[in-house]
């Protein structure tokens, strides 16, 4: 079985976008907006715990869950290409 590409990119770059922007704003709404680096913030320039933040990091999170669910799915397609599938109506 392949994967779509475009497709499996694009699912992976809105999990991830979506997931890191709502993230963001469970912890505004706990602990409230902090400008404090955080790990994320070192690998995402700009991004912070604020409202502000969360839509930096919804682009960056999106763009990095693109290309990484792409490159996914590539590497994934040329590695099952490879073999000959069984036939498991051969019996």
């Amino acid at each position: 079985m392949k994967l779509n590409i475009k497709s499996f990119a694009l699912t992976c770059g809105l999990v991830w976008g979506l997931g890191l922007f709502f993230l963001t704003w469970w912890i505004i709404a706990f602990d409230g907006a902090t400008t404090q680096p955080t790990l994320i913030g070192r690998l995402y320039r700009g991004y912070t715990i604020t409202p502000s933040g969360s839509v930096i990091g919804l682009v960056w999170a999106f763009s990095d869950g693109l290309i990484g669910g792409g490159l996914f799915a590539w590497i994934y397609n040329k590695l099952s290409g490879s073999r000959n599938p069984v036939d498991v109506h051969q019996v």
